[in-house]
């Protein structure tokens, strides 16, 4: 025991004093975080790269408590040594990005080779949902997790004091539960993390002095990654990986968000937005302590449902936990206001999603046909015919300069459009009351497929069934 609390002030009293020191030269340097009135809210240029002193904390807090005591067997800094070339990997790759930058691939394929020396020494997932699984699929489990956790802290570090705060929450609950569950070689590599981000959060909150920078975010994510794993090896329940998943619950949720978000709005996945949890709270009027507190809160009740998880032994109370989790999980999404998640909810059970892939498909085969039509005829044919499908009603027709009368113009409809299709070529469409929200998407179809097919039609037969010459 004395060796952690040795290992908590170390580390806390060394990233007290590195902390301001890595800030001044950083800012001498210009190695700054310069505002942009959007994403970064920050009134002048902060120093970042603040992982360098969190890690040189960490790192020295170990070395220094294992020549103090001089017994490493009796306390157990194994670990440390096992996650460390991982460590300094995924470390050395944020600072390369900090000081000249990396493109989204390079970054990724940075976290990949370290969450694969991670493999190397043995930290690997060795059970997925209560079964044992071998290499083939321990050592994938074991990169998606590590990738999943280092880019989750990365995205989260958008406001001051949330990821170094974030983290301390998830490395006390980890350190917690290795007491309760006698996994020393698991307190003795957390608490140390635990010093070195309180040390650092005394200048990282609002208002913030230096940022985590990359070298930070990436860093820590990885590092609780690596432990969680470690909390969980070889865990025989079903529910035994959801502890760890609560306890990073906020990085990992607001990640997860992001994700489908960009997807819903068709965005690149690496793109940077401000659509994160903790813009929204901003945005919505809360000043930057207050959202701070707020999310440090959600963590704190991540932290108590993970420690239960894990301490009830009865699978049945447990999964009961993780339900009631998820459950405030759902109803904590709905306050930021998502609109595109409950767009997409209305899209996926209200209908429109069925309605949507009929619409496509409908569409495709549309498209089929026009590749086969040989006249303006069969043209015109095809246009009358499936107009009806999308509430809309062709009137009149000119295609390959030949003309088609349609229906008449009904009673009630909507609006009546001209979709031009070529020089000299066109189509008059009537909307009636009833019409597809695809009907916009139907006369896009028609007017592209006309286009490429008008030059290869052979104007000779013009008879037709059911419109008009």
């Amino acid at each position: 025991m004395n060796a952690l609390i040795w290992l908590a002030l170390v580390s806390c009293a060394i990233s007290l004093i590195l902390t301001p020191l890595f800030r001044d030269i950083f800012r001498s340097w210009g190695l700054v975080d310069h505002p942009d009135q959007d994403r970064k809210i920050h009134k002048s240029p902060i120093p970042r790269g603040g992982g360098m002193a969190i890690a040189v904390s960490y790192a020295a807090a170990c070395f220094i408590v294992q020549w103090r005591t001089g017994i490493l067997d009796q306390y157990n800094l194994s670990l440390v040594w096992k996650i460390l070339p991982a460590a300094c990997t995924i470390f050395l790759v944020g600072v390369v990005d900090d000081l000249w930058g990396l493109k989204p691939w390079q970054k990724l394929a940075g976290q990949v080779v370290a969450a694969g020396i991670a493999c190397y020494s043995g930290v690997v997932v060795q059970s997925l949902v209560g079964k044992h699984v071998d290499a083939w699929w321990g050592v994938p489990a074991t990169v998606v997790w590590l990738l999943a956790c280092s880019n989750a802290f990365n995205l989260v570090d958008g406001m001051d004091g949330l990821a170094a705060g974030v983290g301390i929450f998830a490395t006390l609950t980890m350190f917690v539960a290795a007491l309760i569950e006698d996994k020393l070689a698991l307190a003795m590599a957390t608490i140390p993390l635990a010093g070195s981000l309180i040390g650092f959060l005394r200048y990282n909150f609002n208002p913030a002095t230096i940022f985590l920078g990359d070298s930070g975010s990436l860093t820590i994510g990885f590092l609780l990654g690596c432990f969680g794993i470690v909390w969980t090896d070889k865990s025989t329940t079903l529910l035994g990986i959801a502890a760890p998943v609560m306890a990073l619950s906020l990085p990992l949720l607001d990640t997860g968000l992001a994700i489908f978000r960009r997807f819903l709005g068709r965005q690149p996945i690496f793109s940077a937005d401000r659509g994160h949890i903790h813009h929204r709270l901003l945005d919505s009027g809360m000043s930057t302590r207050k959202a701070a507190a707020m999310l440090y809160v959600i963590c704190c009740l991540g932290a108590v449902f993970s420690l239960l998880a894990r301490a009830v032994h009865d699978s049945a109370v447990s999964g009961v936990i993780v339900l009631l989790f998820c459950a405030a999980a759902w109803i904590g999404i709905q306050y930021p206001g998502y609109t595109e998640f409950s767009l997409a909810g209305k899209m996926l059970f209200g209908g429109g999603l069925q309605r949507n892939l009929k619409e496509e498909i409908d569409l495709g085969a549309l498209r089929k046909s026009f590749r086969k039509a040989r006249t303006p005829a069969e043209c015109a044919r095809l246009v009358e015919g499936s107009a009806g499908t999308f509430g809309l009603i062709a009137t009149h027709m000119r295609i390959a300069g030949e003309d088609f009368a349609g229906a008449a113009n009904p009673d009630g409809s909507q609006w009546a459009a001209r979709v031009a299709i070529a020089e000299g070529d066109w189509i008059d469409f009537a909307r009636v009351p009833d019409s597809s929200a695809g009907a916009v998407l139907f006369l896009d179809a028609v007017a592209a497929s006309l286009r490429e097919r008008i030059p290869l039609l052979d104007p000779a037969d013009t008879q037709t069934t059911g419109v008009v010459r």
